[in-house]
């Protein structure tokens, strides 16, 4: 199969055999596409860029609408055209969001897990704790007990203070004496954090990007609005499971654990789409100056370096592959 029917094959499959909800689809293309690039664009080249996605512009103006309303975008009017700007909750939202995807997990793990007792904690306040703690990754070990082998011990600091329960929670280190990959150990880790649903999401991902890479990797040119579609829909699927995914150790995930893979198809698959994707985002999106900006430099540390455009000339390629 071509390329081009490869990729149309996809968007077919992840838009309309189960449709996107726009709103979400948009924070993608902000998180991913806008926010390197300065985080404001004009409404109608943004409803341009997303009409190949099933989106049209009455859906596109409604939700932008309701993000603006939620917090997340600001506008501004400026004659007959409207620009939309993450507002600074928005940024701060992506960036906590984004770093999970595209930077990649600690994999070294001493045995150590990290618990957090809640017990002392008011119950209104204690669910909001587990809430934002299961959004770092914890489980819940036992009733007031959350636990992470490889938790994110800055998050895990700020957002105790965040919730102003730093002096109520109470922080311990546990050390596990058996073997990380023992039976009773695999149980717990399955059963506390539900992998066995999440690996087969991971599967399912596998199976709709495995032959866009195949399509992709062997092909001579890319097009650059193609690249877009691809790296769009990869970054908001992987996006939607590694939010869920608690990041751990692989002494304690299953034997058959998908996850991985996926993570390594999705690095390479972005790596191999990014410039191109670019190029359509330049030719397509205005801001209230001209064309979008160049990406900022924290753009080409996604997944383990990207190169610059200088770097690319360097070694004589527009290939999007890290060396």
């Amino acid at each position: 199969m071509s390329t081009k029917k490869t990729v149309n094959a996809l968007v077919e499959r992840l838009t309309v055999e189960r449709p996107i909800r726009a709103r979400s689809l948009i924070i993608t293309v902000y998180g991913d596409a806008i926010a390197p690039r300065g985080g404001t664009v004009w409404l109608g080249s943004l409803i341009e860029l997303l009409k190949p996605l099933g989106l049209g512009d009455r859906l596109v103006r409604t939700s932008v609408n309701r993000l603006s309303k939620e917090g997340w975008l600001t506008s501004s009017q400026i004659g007959r055209r409207s620009y939309y700007s993450l507002t600074r909750r928005g940024w701060r939202s992506f960036d906590k969001a984004y770093q999970r995807v595209y930077h990649e997990p600690r994999r070294e793990w001493d045995g150590e897990w990290m618990l957090i007792l809640t017990s002392g904690i008011p119950a209104s306040e204690r669910e909001s704790l587990r809430r934002e703690l299961g959004n770092l990754g914890f489980g819940v070990l036992a009733p007031g007990v959350l636990a992470h082998p490889l938790p994110p011990r800055e998050a895990v600091t700020a957002t105790l203070q965040d919730l102003d329960l730093a002096g109520d929670a109470i922080v311990m280190r546990a050390q596990h004496e058996g073997l990380p990959t023992s039976r009773p150990m695999n149980r717990l880790v399955r059963e506390v954090w539900s992998l066995d649903e999440l690996s087969e999401q991971y599967a399912r991902f596998l199976d709709h990007f495995r032959p866009v890479w195949r399509a992709m990797s062997s092909a001579k040119r890319l097009d650059p609005e193609q690249c877009f579609l691809v790296r769009t829909l990869l970054i908001h699927e992987i996006r939607r499971l590694l939010l869920r995914d608690p990041q751990l150790p692989e002494d304690v995930l299953p034997a058959e654990w998908s996850g991985s893979a996926a993570r390594l198809l999705c690095r390479n698959l972005y790596r191999l789409t990014f410039r191109q994707a670019e190029v359509h985002l330049s030719r397509t999106l205005r801001t209230a100056e001209g064309p979008l900006p160049e990406p900022a430099p924290y753009f080409y540390k996604r997944f383990g370096g990207l190169l610059t455009p200088r770097e690319a000339e360097a070694v004589g390629g527009d290939s999007g592959t890290a060396a």
